[in-house]
């Protein structure tokens, strides 16, 4: 009869409403605790504490209140507090060991849950005061605390079993049957036997219905404080998830979050290189892309093959980051395509091995290539190399532009690869020059490639106004016979190269140790000419420059000379050439120029002073600037200085030379034709610039006594000189017959070995006058005439 005719059924459906609800928001609550940062668990122990041990609470004393027992009713207030207190410690106390990670922490928080449900209910009961006598069944009271332990255990199990998204309905309902077991079994297991009769206890019914109501009011509110805690979590984490998702798809590489292997979330550019949509990702193992994943080994960067929904491997750096604050941890992997990155490192791998014009192997790859084919050990035996130079390709450039010498190039290489058999190589070093290797079973095998070769260069090329073409020159090295050394070999290779290059007759050339000395030499000396520059081996001579009729000094003449540590010394004539052609014809003019205008400035006879300028000084386009400059940083006069020039280095660029001289000629300095007769000698010369000295060059002195042509010769020069008002110098004189002759014909000047050969005491010929008397001695008497031979 307690529990079928002595209950307000309206009020134990409210406690049954109140049950359900507390249940669902207290699972609620304790999935949130479970995955939740351990800063934030607290909060969350006494959310669900609270939320927890007023719904066991709220369901006890509302079920109570609708209990009738047929006698007055009435609650002792301090152990109706004391079971709410009790209700929520036990709850906080249940949630915290079930949210833990353990095998049996849930099985072990239900069962803290049902005590906790237990101690509640008969702590409140304590508190029933009624007027009558109530006898307990200790059976039922023993089932009561079964009934809620095993049921907590299961409905925490039940839980915990759902993870994080699965549906609650199983712990809800095993909840709510554990509260439902324990309250109504300990009801039925209490009988009251009134001391008044029934009919006096029933004034206060309708105030144990408003007191139910108010209890189950306050049940709500704390409820629904925990409702609304909840659901600004859920707000919180769903702008987490939103930023998160801004942040994955701001991304250029493919973002994923995992926890516990399953994706939880992927951006557009993990999707794309997936080759599936996102949503399909959700839910589904990491592994399905990337089988080869290990968390474990995952580095900062780690390489990967990614599978794609297009059934092609993808490669790709997978870079991962742990977030331990969520439980269970979340990965975040960043997923970069690296096949833009290996194309690239592929491309610049190929531009560091071959031409990037042509294609071809470079000058890397040859001499790689070259190495191992001549290691010790190496089974290749005789190597040809073939030193190989394209003929007339600078008139192609010159004449059609770089873009179809390009283009000429290229249709070279892709001849001369297509051309190649097993065994040979073929690279490009630069510019026109290419070079092949060989094995060499036969000497004269080595001339089936240069045929090959030579068909591949000389086969036309079709452009827009008809075709053109290059010949080639091939010098050819063998290994071992021609070198020890790789370097060697490349070298010999070039010396009969340029051996073929230079002939008429042939376009290949075997390399010669005796025909190629030629070249060795010029580039020792062009090695020791750069030492001897650092080295100031250098210095100048001077040679006197005297009037023909009275002797008196007019000058000076810087010469050069090169005295070799050793004591030897090398002839201008030999390494002035080879300095114009390799470039360091510059910086020793300038050396020559600064030391001849610094010493002149210090002599106490104020002479003039002659230097020579090469064609390739005379083209430098800042000469006046720099001559000025010489001049100011030593302090010699400009009407003191005299540059010489040879015909030759004005007819290369007349107009412009002619416009260096002129502003030469501005600063004040003298400009003289020097070697004047060797050359072009051509009269338009002097007519287009006003020298102011010719010099007669020194062959027609040596040839005076011998050939009559040469006296005619100087007798023109010297009536032309005397025409357009320029004096002449006569070099080379070194007889009193020469020097005789030349007073006669009306010469002004004169230098040569007779007046004084060139030495570096300058300063002691200045001391002895400005005339050199012997001159007059040596002329002959008034009157009669010298001899000339």
């Amino acid at each position: 009869m307690c529990l079928t005719q002595q209950h307000n059924l309206w009020l134990v459906g409210l406690a049954a409403i109140l049950c359900l609800v507390g249940s669902i928001i207290t699972f609620g609550l304790f999935r949130r605790l479970r995955y939740a940062e351990r800063s934030a668990a607290p909060a969350w122990i006494f959310m669900g504490g609270v939320a927890t041990g007023a719904t066991i609470w709220c369901t006890h004393f509302v079920a109570m209140m609708a209990y009738r027992p047929g006698a007055s009713v009435a609650y002792e207030p301090l152990l109706t507090g004391l079971s709410l207190v009790l209700a929520i410690l036990g709850s906080g106390l249940a949630l915290s060991i079930a949210a833990r990670e353990g095998r049996r922490s849930g099985e072990l928080g239900g069962a803290i849950f049902g005590l906790a449900v237990t101690i509640m209910h008969y702590t409140g009961m304590a508190a029933f005061a009624v007027r009558g006598v109530v006898r307990w069944d200790n059976a039922a009271i023993a089932g009561s605390v079964l009934g809620a332990v095993v049921l907590g255990m299961l409905a925490f199990r039940q839980a915990r079993d759902a993870g994080r998204d699965r549906p609650l309905h199983g712990a809800v309902a095993l909840m709510v049957a554990s509260i439902v077991v324990l309250h109504f079994t300990g009801m039925a297991a209490m009988t009251i036997v009134p001391f008044a009769p029934l009919g006096g206890q029933l004034d206060g019914n309708d105030a144990t219905v408003v007191m139910a109501f108010a209890t189950a009011g306050i049940g709500l509110l704390i409820l629904g404080t925990g409702v609304s805690s909840h659901a600004l979590d859920l707000q919180a984490r769903a702008e987490a998830r939103r930023g998160l998702d801004e942040l994955l798809e701001g991304s250029v590489d493919g973002m994923v979050v995992v926890r516990e292997g399953v994706i939880l979330a992927a951006n557009a550019g993990f999707a794309a290189l997936a080759g599936v949509p996102q949503e399909v990702m959700i839910g589904n193992p990491l592994e399905n892309w990337l089988p080869d994943l290990d968390t474990a080994s995952v580095s900062s960067l780690t390489q990967l093959t990614m599978g794609s929904a297009h059934q092609i491997d993808i490669p790709v750096e997978v870079a991962l980051r742990r977030d331990e604050r969520r439980k269970p941890a979340h990965l975040i992997y960043a997923v970069r395509d690296l096949r833009a990155r290996l194309a690239q490192e592929k491309r610049i791998a190929h531009l560091a091995r071959n031409d990037s014009l042509t294609g071809l192997p470079n000058r890397a790859s040859f001499l790689d290539w070259l190495a191992r084919q001549t290691a010790p050990g190496s089974a290749q035996g005789n190597l040809a190399l073939l030193s190989i130079d394209l003929d007339r390709f600078k008139e192609v450039n010159d004449t059609h532009g770089h873009a179809v010498g390009d283009r000429l190039l290229m249709h070279i290489a892709a001849r001369m690869k297509a051309t190649l058999r097993p065994g040979e190589f073929v690279a490009r070093l630069g510019g026109d020059e290419f070079i092949a290797l060989m094995p060499l079973p036969e000497h004269d095998a080595v001339l089936g490639l240069v045929d090959r070769l030579r068909e591949a260069v000389i086969t036309p090329m079709d452009i827009d106004d008809g075709k053109i073409s290059c010949g080639l020159s091939v010098g050819v090295a063998i290994w071992p016979q021609d070198a020890e050394e790789v370097s060697t070999l490349i070298n010999n290779a070039d010396l009969a190269m340029y051996r073929a290059k230079s002939s008429i007759s042939t376009d290949v050339c075997f390399y010669e140790e005796e025909m190629d000395k030629a070249v060795r030499d010029r580039r020792r000396m062009v090695k020791e000419l750069r030492e001897a520059l650092d080295n100031e081996e250098f210095s100048l001579h001077w040679q006197v420059q005297a009037a023909v009729r009275t002797g008196e000094i007019t000058g000076y003449e810087a010469l050069l000379r090169w005295n070799r540590p050793d004591g030897t010394s090398v002839s201008p004539n030999e390494f002035i050439p080879l300095a114009e052609q390799c470039g360091l014809i510059l910086p020793l003019g300038e050396w020559v120029l600064r030391t001849a205008c610094r010493e002149a400035a210090g002599w106490s006879e104020k002479h003039k002073i002659a230097v020579n300028l090469s064609p390739v000084q005379l083209a430098h386009v800042d000469l006046p600037g720099f001559v000025l400059q010489v001049l100011l940083e030593s302090g010699l006069s400009p009407s003191r200085l005299e540059l010489e020039i040879t015909e030759t280095a004005m007819i290369t660029d007349l107009e412009r030379t002619t416009h260096i001289l002129r502003q030469l000629k501005g600063l004040g300095i003298g400009v003289a034709m020097d070697d004047f007769g060797t050359g072009y000698s051509s009269l338009s010369t002097l007519r287009a610039f006003p020298f102011d000295k010719i010099k007669l060059d020194r062959s027609f002195m040596t040839e005076l006594d011998q050939e009559p042509q040469s006296a005619a010769i100087v007798r023109a020069v010297l009536a032309l000189g005397e025409s357009l008002s320029i004096p002449v110098l006569a070099e080379g004189v070194e007889t009193v017959e020469q020097l005789n002759f030349l007073r006669e014909q009306g010469c002004q000047e004169a230098q040569g070995y007779l007046l004084g050969r060139p030495t570096r005491i300058t300063e002691n010929l200045a001391e002895n006058g400005n005339r050199l008397a012997w001159i007059e001695q040596a002329l002959p008497e008034q009157g009669q005439r010298p001899r000339t031979a």
